[in-house]
C-alpha cells in the first residue's frame, strides 16, 4: 500500500472499532459469519491474528476468545502441519445463516406475518424464552410481538394475529431506545466520514486489510440490526436512520469484495487468478 492508503487504512480501523464495546469473541463470530461461513471454509490462525490484531487486540486475547468459542459449540480447530485452522461448526454455521440475510440485505424486508403474545401477570416465563429468539421483541413483560409461526404451548397466552401495523410514540423508544438509535447514528456518521476512494485506495488494500474492514463493519451493524426484529416502518421513531444505514453497509461492502480462502486457510484477493 501506498502511504496514503495506509493512512486511510489506519483511519478507518480506529474510526469503526468500538474501544467500549470490543468483546473479541463477538468480533471473532462476526468474522467468521463474513469470511468462512460454508461447509469446509477454514481460516488459519495466521490469518486470524492478522486480521484481528490491527484493532489493537492482542494475540493472547485471540486465543481465549477461541477457547471460549470451542467450549461453546460455536468453533472448531484442528492442525494442518504446525499451524492451526479454525472453523465453524455445523451449529456456528447453522446460527450465522439464519441472521446473514437480515445483516447483508440491502433494503429491509418486512415479514407480513405479525402476531402479539399476552402472558397473565407474573406468569411470563414462556414469553421470556421467546424473546431470546430472532423473531420476537418484547414490547413489556407479558406482551411480546413477533412474526412467523405461532409457537407450541400457547394455551396460556392471548394471541392477536395480524395486527394492524401502526404504533404510539411510547412503543417506538421502548422498541428502538436511545442506546440503539445512537449505536446506529454513529455508525451511520462514521461510515460517511470514511469516503472510501474507490478508484486509489481499493486496488492497494491487500485481503487481511479488506477483512479486518469488513469484520469491523459486519461487527458495528450486526449489533445494531440483529437488536430486535425488521420491523414495520410504521414502529419506527422519526430519528431512526437504520435504513441509511444499512445502505451505507451495503455499498461499503460491496466495494470491498470478500477475500477468497484458500486450503490452507490463508486469504486471497476476490480478484485474484
Amino acid at each position: 500500500m501506498t502511504d496514503a492508503q495506509t493512512s486511510w487504512f489506519n483511519t478507518a480501523v480506529t474510526a469503526l472499532s468500538d474501544p467500549q464495546n470490543q468483546r473479541v469473541w463477538s468480533i471473532i463470530v462476526s468474522l467468521f459469519g463474513d469470511l468462512a461461513q460454508r461447509d469446509g471454509d477454514k481460516i488459519s490462525g495466521r490469518a486470524l491474528t492478522h486480521i484481528i490484531t490491527p484493532m489493537g487486540i492482542k494475540p493472547e486475547a485471540i486465543r481465549v476468545a477461541l477457547h471460549r468459542l470451542r467450549k461453546d459449540g460455536w468453533i472448531d480447530s484442528t492442525r494442518s502441519g504446525r499451524a492451526s485452522v479454525h472453523f465453524l461448526t455445523a451449529s456456528g454455521r447453522s446460527q450465522s445463516a439464519a441472521v446473514t440475510p437480515r445483516i447483508y440485505a440491502p433494503t429491509t424486508i418486512t415479514p407480513q406475518d405479525w402476531h402479539l403474545l399476552i402472558a397473565e401477570d407474573g406468569n411470563s416465563g414462556t414469553l421470556d424464552a421467546l424473546v431470546q429468539q430472532p423473531n420476537y421483541v418484547a414490547v413489556n413483560r407479558t406482551t411480546v410481538l413477533g412474526h412467523g409461526p405461532l409457537p407450541r404451548g400457547r394455551s396460556d397466552l392471548l394471541v392477536v394475529t395480524k395486527p394492524e401495523l401502526s404504533a404510539p410514540d411510547w412503543l417506538r423508544g421502548r422498541l428502538f431506545p436511545e442506546d440503539l438509535k445512537l449505536a446506529c447514528a454513529r455508525l451511520d456518521s462514521t461510515l460517511n466520514g470514511l469516503q472510501l476512494p474507490k478508484a486509489t485506495v481499493k486496488p492497494g488494500l491487500g485481503p487481511v486489510q479488506i477483512a479486518t474492514l469488513r469484520t469491523l463493519v459486519v461487527h458495528r451493524w450486526r449489533r445494531v440490526v440483529l437488536r430486535h426484529p425488521d420491523l414495520p416502518a410504521a414502529y419506527h421513531p422519526s430519528d431512526w436512520v437504520g435504513e441509511r444505514c444499512r445502505h451505507r453497509v451495503a455499498d461499503l461492502l460491496q466495494n470491498l469484495p470478500r477475500p477468497v480462502l484458500t486450503q490452507t486457510g490463508d486469504l486471497l484477493s476476490a480478484n485474484s487468478d
